[in-house]
């Protein structure tokens, strides 16, 4: 099905070509399309007069060998400009280090650019221009084009803690950055459950910390494990040949050497640098574990001997050193750090955390590096020199900015990219969350909150691949594209978001290529995607649809029978006034081409109504915002997918209007529990209600064993009452517990509809 879904948007896409929608991404800064086309084959000579551009001229040799056969003969200097592609320097002193110029005629193609990363974008814009077949002679359009990025930094990064990739993965994933002119690789190279870099002091770190014993199979909720023995390390040679190549392809590799949390597998090797001596496995469960390194001067020699291989191996002018999820539970518990906290007259474990960051750095800072660190290395004072990667939010970010610290912008709601991207029913297993193509093209990297002097300061973007539920290269480039191409398109910063559809057309011409590649892809833009608005009579809600193709071709029932070409067809949003299970398929000619969607309704008094909040849900899982909670739709508690609010640290105060006085006797409110992933039940749920959305009488409290013992479903009776307005109030549960993961931070609520009967 998906092979003639696929071969239908070829021919949309062809016609997309026909009409000058011309296949580049990241759109170029500035693009003329011209008359008439440039004739290439391998007559046309590849004139370089400067010889410091031979590599960019034979990766591009190397691209039109293996997509046709052939290569362009490589001169210094031509009698004729004629059936020429030349490549010449610009010596314009105010021209940007990644711009360059493109000019296609009909006689030649000129290119220009400053230095060869610019050269480089310019044959990857030729490139993007070819068709998919292979031919003797191939038409490319003419166009002229002046291109520069916005972002210095255009990220895509990769976990290979917890699960292993190969090498020669590794440059693939490095080629499809290349590709789309992303220019940064961040490697994490170290975790709990794995230590993936060969360090020559330190052989056990790779001896015992880069094999784990088994691994969880499925969810983290499930608790299921193997026994199969599982790991892998990169040599140090191997790294050096990885550096090497992307380089190459103008990409700089930043690493990642996690501390002082995320270390049990290095503490497994050397238990000595932990606080209780040990003894440790490398972890087989995901999660935030409470091992960390212990402060003391035996750990900073130690992490600065394998900090000294690391440089040694990465020319990159940021180190990433993690800093993120660090629980405190073990230096509470540790007389050494107590009594380092005195002796630096340091208020708390958060400042232990600083004083350890800004030791790193401070070592760092003498080899030439810069280190660059998860948003929580601003908690307890910012080292003075170093840079945040803000994934919490934007906050982290903003407030890193506003210090006048370098920040790279990678939020959980735009650039998780380990989250669902189509409807999780369809879906591998993934951590949660539901972060689509478009969701991805919308994100803006630079908040508008921060003055133009401290824009200076986001360096640009990046997407994050995290791997617990990701074990092959197959399902990696499957999480990552196409979102790595609309995050390509941001962080150079000719993003649309309100053109999306101009975005999409010349995305879908990208899936032949990647086909040829042999590269699996998501075809979530393939299904029907939908969405949920108040009715206008505040009845019930609407059900929209939308085809990438043509809304004529969905059919649909509302009865729970598979839909058939001969189902009414949509024309317009669905109203939804009852309890309801729709499901709707694309047809063409009677044939469907679209996998079913399925969604279930449950119709109650509160559904479609208004919705008021007292805290908005953190951004990162507040996809609907409020009317999340009243849409009808309950979210699935094995897949943490679209239909869930988080909120990180906060309660939930939600009011309704019922637009009337109403009976009532039931409230129902879905909420979720993960401890590994920080997330808990709430330690108290109250109902109040009123007449006049002022004066509330509370005629329900529940304790937290009480919502315990109802299992996500806490359904509460409050017999026979009347009232307009309902209010309902779960508190967050605090602090987590010693104990427990991430011991010491805000927990999470996340909850999903309330039903009001």
């Amino acid at each position: 099905m998906f092979k003639q879904l696929t071969f239908l948007f070829l021919l949309l896409a062809n016609s997309i070509f026909a009409q000058e929608l011309l296949p580049l991404i990241p759109q170029p800064k500035e693009i003329k399309k011209e008359t008439g086309n440039f004739e290439l084959s391998a007559g046309t000579l590849l004139l370089l007069p400067d010889s410091a551009f031979q590599n960019e001229a034979d990766l591009f040799n190397q691209a039109l060998q293996s997509g046709y056969g052939w290569e362009l003969p490589v001169v210094s200097n031509s009698k004729s400009p004629l059936n020429t592609l030349t490549i010449v320097k610009d010596t314009d002193a105010a021209s940007a280090p990644e711009s360059y110029s493109l000019e296609i005629t009909s006689a030649q193609i000129r290119i220009k650019a400053k230095e060869n990363k610019g050269v480089f974008y310019a044959l990857q814009t030729i490139l993007q221009l070819l068709p998919v077949a292979a031919k003797d002679t191939i038409s490319i359009p003419c166009v002229t084009i002046k291109d520069e990025p916005k972002y210095s930094w255009r990220g895509m990064h990769l976990d290979t803690g917890r699960h292993f990739f190969t090498k020669d993965f590794i440059k693939k994933y490095i080629d499809y950055l290349a590709m789309y002119k992303m220019n940064t690789f961040h490697w994490h190279l170290t975790e709990d459950q794995g230590w993936r870099i060969e360090i020559k002091k330190y052989p056990r770190l790779t001896e015992i910390g880069a094999w784990r014993k088994g691994s969880m199979v499925g969810h983290y909720n499930d608790q299921r494990f193997d026994n199969e023995r599982y790991g892998g390390f990169y040599t140090q040679e191997d790294i050096k040949e990885i550096v090497a190549y992307a380089q190459k392809r103008h990409i700089t590799i930043v690493p990642e050497i996690e501390m002082p949390g995320h270390s049990q597998a290095a503490l497994a090797a050397y238990p000595e640098l932990s606080c209780t001596g040990g003894p440790f496995e490398v972890a087989t469960q995901w999660g935030v574990l409470d091992e960390v390194y212990c402060p003391k001067e035996t750990t900073f020699e130690f992490l600065e001997n394998v900090l000294s291989e690391v440089v040694a191996l990465f020319p990159s002018e940021y180190i990433h050193i993690g800093g993120d999820e660090c629980p405190k539970i073990r230096w509470k518990n540790c007389p050494h750090c107590q009594a380092l906290i005195q002796k630096e007259n340091l208020k708390d474990e958060h400042e232990l955390q600083s004083y350890f960051i800004r030791r790193i750095e401070q070592f760092l800072n003498t080899k030439g590096k810069k280190i660059i660190g998860w948003d929580e290395i601003l908690e307890g004072g910012l080292a003075p020199n170093a840079a945040v990667m803000s994934w919490r939010g934007t906050e982290g970010g903003i407030a890193a900015a506003r210090q006048k610290h370098f920040a790279v912008m990678t939020p959980g709601a735009y650039c998780y990219f380990d989250h669902y991207q189509g409807e999780p029913k369809n879906e591998p297993v993934a951590i949660g969350g539901y972060t689509t193509v478009e969701k991805v093209y919308s994100f803006n990297p630079t908040p508008e909150v921060l003055t133009p002097e401290e824009a200076k300061y986001i360096l640009g973007a990046q997407g994050n691949l995290w791997t617990e539920y990701i074990k092959t290269p197959e399902q990696a480039t499957y999480m990552i594209m196409p979102r790595m191409q609309a995050l390509a398109e941001v962080v150079w910063g000719t993003s649309q978001p309100g053109k999306y559809n101009n975005f999409q057309k010349r995305l879908l011409q990208h899936f032949a290529v990647l086909d040829k590649k042999g590269i699996r892809y998501s075809k979530a833009l393939f299904e029907i995607t939908s969405k949920v608005s108040p009715s206008d009579n505040k009845k019930g809600v609407l059900f929209w649809l939308r085809s990438a193709q043509d809304n004529k071709g969905i059919h649909y029932t509302t009865n729970g029978t598979p839909p058939t070409a001969k189902a009414p067809a949509y024309s317009k949003p669905i109203p939804i006034t009852r309890n309801t299970v729709v499901k709707a398929a694309y047809f063409e000619n009677g044939t469907q081409k679209s996998a079913v969607i399925e969604q279930a309704f449950y119709r109650t008094q509160s559904t479609g109504k208004k919705i008021t909040l007292v805290s908005q849900p953190h951004e990162n899982y507040g996809i609907g915002g409020a009317f999340t909670l009243v849409d009808g739709m309950r979210g699935n508690m094995e897949k943490y997918g679209r239909d869930w609010i988080g909120f990180w640290g906060k309660d939930l105060e939600a009011t309704i209007d019922l637009g009337k006085k109403t009976k009532l006797t039931k409230v129902t409110l879905d909420v979720l529990a993960n401890e590994g992933s920080w997330i808990y039940y709430p330690e108290k749920v109250r109902v109040l209600l009123s007449e006049n959305g002022k004066d509330f009488k509370q005629v329900k409290v529940l304790s937290a064993a009480e919502i315990s013992s109802l299992k996500g479903i806490i359904a509460m009776n409050i017999g026979k009452q009347q009232a307009r307005f309902v209010k309902v109030i779960a508190r967050n549960a605090g602090k987590i517990p010693d104990g427990k993961a991430g011991a010491g931070a805000d927990s999470w609520l996340f909850v999903d509809e309330i039903m009001i009967e």
